[in-house]
């Protein structure tokens, strides 16, 4: 299925709409850098700092993607992610990320255990005896029947007890009446798990009058996984028949509960390595960030400003998408880092920065002098957010196999605003960043 793309006719209608945008954009920066911050050469640099956007302003046919729907196919996605753990080994000069987790691989694949049925009760809730749950799933396969600890109904998280995992079917006791607890707890429940809810209740009402009741405060993934037992043996048998159908096919239900299995293994995996990426993508954002910098001040020719700064931030994005090994092609990461700079330009990051870093020009006045200086700096954290939010953008769809463009149309504001925020309050690391890098600059120039 192809991945939705956003149209650059909706961004900016037409050549002379483009024109007239980077005519009244230039007048305006050059107003803001000049008149009102009162330094010269306002127009250049605001156009550099806008450079990396107009690069990836071109239109776009964003690739098609793939989802594992087989156990083989999630094994080899687990089995990338493996060399992903080996690649950041190297990079981050790290032992032991790869071994364990390929031994864990390992245990999955090579897992035969038979069908299994967890029996689940919060504290207070009752459920049927050993023997009458033997008898009510009796049939012709066999089965381990699992029964858990009582669950708190007082606790800090209402996480389910990682031991439950890799059972095929879950029969969660619910207590009549409803508890905050159980229902805080079934929430926890991912609905895709063969899970059903196991209800004593010995009401004269019938099954469809009762079901109707607890529709009204279940969850609605529930309503329909609902098996009432009156006590008596011969109905909990009567009852958990849904139960029985679905191990009707064994090979079925335990290849079911494997691939769920290494989903989440998959996820878990995911999750670790953006701890890992986040450290290598500070490191090439810090060097990024003061190129880019370095660019602007050196270049006294806007036009040569201008490519630069947007060939250094085209080769950030790319080396962002190879640490979060996204597959995607170019055209795909152009258009969400067209659509990151310009909420990012949009939300006035630029006019921001500058103000910010000028009220800072008293730590180091001798430097600050010149007027590229500060577009320099402002350069620099003009790509320190976008870059900031890009690897916000990447971390959320690792692993995603069609990520939702049109999704980041909507979430871009609110992507930058966080990362802007972030970088804001980081802002005095910023500064000794930039002090330190100031000091290079004239030990280089000397």
């Amino acid at each position: 299925m192809p991945v939705p793309s956003i149209s650059t006719i909706k961004l900016i209608p037409s050549i002379a709409g483009k024109l007239a945008l980077a005519g009244g954009t230039l007048a305006f920066g050059s107003w803001l850098f000049s008149d009102l911050v009162h330094l010269p050469g306002g127009g250049a640099g605001f156009l550099a700092l806008g450079a990396g956007i107009w690069w990836v302003s071109r239109p776009s046919r964003p690739a098609q993607f793939s989802e594992p729907s087989s156990i083989p196919g999630w094994i080899r996605r687990c089995e990338t992610v493996l060399a992903q753990f080996s690649e950041l080994e190297l990079s981050l000069g790290l032992n032991g990320l790869r071994s364990p987790r390929e031994q864990e691989l390992d245990r999955l694949k090579a897992q035969h255990a038979p069908l299994s049925v967890g029996v689940v009760i919060s504290e207070g809730g009752t459920h049927p005896s050993i023997s009458e749950l033997h008898t009510a799933l009796e049939g012709s396969h066999s089965f381990e029947l699992c029964i858990a600890k009582p669950l708190p109904v007082v606790a800090d998280a209402w996480s389910w007890p990682k031991e439950l995992e890799p059972l095929d079917v879950i029969l969660y006791g619910l207590p009549m009446p409803l508890r905050a607890a159980d229902l805080l707890r079934l929430e926890q429940l991912p609905t895709d798990r063969p899970a059903w809810l196991l209800i004593k209740d010995s009401v004269h009402d019938s099954h469809e009058a009762r079901q109707e009741a607890l529709s009204c405060q279940l969850p609605k993934p529930w309503c329909d996984r609902l098996l009432f037992w009156n006590g008596e043996s011969a109905d909990l048998r009567r009852g958990l028949l849904p139960v029985r159908r679905h191990f009707a096919q064994p090979s079925r239900s335990r290849e079911i509960t494997k691939q769920r299995l290494l989903t989440s293994l998959h996820r878990r995996w995911q999750a670790e390595l953006e701890q890992l990426r986040r450290e290598r993508f500070r490191s090439l954002l810090k060097r990024s960030q003061w190129i880019v910098a370095g660019v602007v001040i050196a270049s006294p020719v806007p036009s040569v400003d201008l490519l630069a700064v947007a060939v250094v931030n085209g080769l950030m994005v790319k080396e962002m998408a190879q640490i979060w090994s996204c597959p995607w092609s170019s055209d795909v990461l152009q258009v969400v880092a067209r659509q990151l700079g310009t909420a990012a330009l949009g939300q006035g990051v630029v006019e921001w920065s500058g103000q910010a870093l000028l009220g800072m020009a008293k730590l180091d006045g001798g430097t600050w002098l010149a007027a590229g200086m500060l577009q320099g700096l402002s350069a620099a954290y003009l790509t320190r957010v976008v870059g900031a939010s890009m690897a916000d953008w990447m971390a959320l769809n690792a692993g995603v196999a069609q990520p939702d463009l049109d999704d980041l149309k909507r979430q871009a504001p609110l992507l930058v605003a966080k990362a802007a925020e972030r970088e804001r309050l980081d802002l005095p690391g910023f500064a000794d960043q930039a002090r330190e890098w100031l000091k290079t600059q004239r030990y280089a120039g000397a």
